[in-house]
């Protein structure tokens, strides 16, 4: 079963940019469409931004779009969240997660497997 490890977070100010990353163990990782969750205190987790395996196809929930950017490394068995322009509200614990079905990643739904996550603070 694929594995995934989340790095990059921290403290930031608003207005600020950080790159996290999601390592995989998968070998055939590019099977894998991959996606970017978040779960704020307080609230459910919930989606920010999707990636096909072969990286073409992208998706955005409306709250990141045009300041989020997804991507991914399959030769590196990385992938990618470029967030740029952070704000106070996108603060929460940030989860990649893996899925063979880009459909269920956008929808959240038993997904093959979820990082432990990595906190971004975005501070005013």
């Amino acid at each position: 079963q694929v594995q995934l490890v989340e790095s990059g977070g921290g403290l930031v100010q608003a207005g600020a940019s950080l790159r996290l990353s999601c390592a995989a163990s998968e070998r055939t990782f590019s099977d894998y469409a991959m996606g970017w969750f978040r779960q704020a205190p307080g609230k459910e987790r919930e989606f920010v931004a999707a990636i096909s395996g072969h990286g073409i196809l992208t998706y955005y929930s409306d709250s990141v779009k045009g300041r989020f950017t997804i991507s991914r490394d399959n030769g590196k068995k990385t992938a990618y969240l470029q967030m740029n322009n952070l704000k106070t509200e996108d603060t929460a614990v940030y989860y990649c997660a893996a899925d063979r079905s880009l459909g269920r990643v956008r929808e959240m739904y038993q997904l093959d497997a979820w990082g432990r996550g990595t906190q971004v603070t975005v501070s005013s």
